[in-house]
């Protein structure tokens, strides 16, 4: 079963509005005018990470103390974990540097995978977004799936994948326990370069966040070029998967999965996935600055992306661009925080055996 503080942890998150409270004093004090703040994405362009910084990137520089020239620069590589380790031990503390991750940051880090050089808790979280998945098919296996899911059963399906330990374990287990045949084809430095290989005919399956189906992947959709066959889900504020508000018209996997088998996933792999899953996705992106980074710079960029949020036109500008789910700030980031960087060690002891079983991965 998923660990009790994961599930209260869920709750309290998930059940949140989109702007939600931070706590703390103001940071009068901070001032940024005339410096550059480098966002460092450990993904190469296009992705749902990308495409997330860069619509936040002009809003946080017009809320920061001194409207600083806010920067996302791309630093993909070795699964996310090349930036990630070069922000925990190069990046400066005075609130020139700042990093987002997502799930495929994470889960190296609960994986205990190897290349991985950086500790979570050494982080000062200042924004935390929810997000969702959406996997889809060219048009001619999409109208087969459509028709009949099973019909598809005996498909080789190519995918472009960034590493079974990255956000892409969410997907290939879903696949797996659907009875569909995948083969990843590993070592793409990020979702967008999946996409890429999709619309290039050299793979026949994938998914993308929401940020970047919205923008990226809709088009072809509208061009007949894609089918959206599944969601991955959202949280309500039960704990329970329900259907992504995102896409309310899409199933999620537990219902596909229900669909194709008769009955509701249930069993040690289901139990794995929804554990990762909500480490991944209703906590999937944040933004942090460095180990010793003055209370005041922390103040500063919480209050800076608080007031992103709580912006009269939020709602309307990043539904588009990010779809509809939780942006937290203060308090409820370290929520968020807690929910994507731990998970119950029954599950995480299951999937490092799947790894292992399934594409010889051995970690400890």
């Amino acid at each position: 079963m998923i660990a009790r503080f994961t599930r209260r942890t869920a709750l309290g998150v998930i059940a949140g509005s989109a702007a939600l409270a931070l706590a703390g004093p103001a940071a009068a004090e901070a001032d940024f005018s005339g410096k550059t703040i480098e966002w460092i994405i450990p993904f190469s362009e296009g992705g749902g990470s990308d495409k997330w910084a860069r619509f936040y990137a002009p809003l946080l520089s017009e809320a920061l103390p001194g409207n600083p020239t806010v920067v996302v620069k791309n630093m993909p590589g070795a699964g996310s974990t090349k930036g990630a380790n070069w922000f925990a031990s190069r990046a400066k503390n005075d609130g020139s540097v700042i990093l987002g991750t997502s799930g495929s940051t994470q889960f190296p880090f609960l994986l205990n995978d190897p290349r991985v050089k950086f500790d979570y808790a050494d982080w000062n979280v200042v924004l935390a977004s929810a997000t969702g998945g959406v996997a889809y098919l060219p048009a001619d296996l999409g109208a087969k799936w459509k028709a009949d899911p099973k019909s598809l059963l005996g498909e080789n399906f190519i995918y472009g994948s960034q590493g079974a330990t990255r956000l892409d374990l969410v997907p290939l287990l879903a696949w797996e326990m659907l009875g569909l045949q995948v083969d990843p084809v590993f070592g793409i430095k990020g979702r967008g370069d999946g996409r890429l290989m999709f619309e290039r005919g050299e793979a026949n399956i994938d998914y993308q966040t929401s940020s970047s189906f919205l923008s990226k992947v809709t088009p072809l959709v509208e061009e007949g070029k894609a089918v959206p066959i599944m969601t991955w889900g959202a949280l309500d504020g039960e704990g329970n998967i329900v259907r992504d508000p995102t896409f309310p018209d899409l199933p999620t996997f537990k219902e596909v999965y229900t669909e194709m088998k008769g009955e509701a996933p249930s069993g040690p792999a289901w139990e794995a996935w929804k554990a990762f899953f909500i480490a991944g996705f209703p906590a999937q992106k944040m933004v942090f600055l460095p180990k010793g980074t003055d209370q005041a710079v922390i103040d500063a960029f919480s209050n800076g992306f608080k007031a992103v949020t709580e912006r009269a036109d939020f709602a309307e500008i990043s539904k588009a661009r990010l779809g509809v789910y939780p942006q937290a700030t203060g308090d409820q980031a370290a929520k968020f925080k807690e929910l994507g960087t731990k998970v119950d060690p029954a599950a995480t002891d299951w999937i490092k055996g799947w790894l292992k079983e399934r594409y010889g991965v051995e970690l400890k």
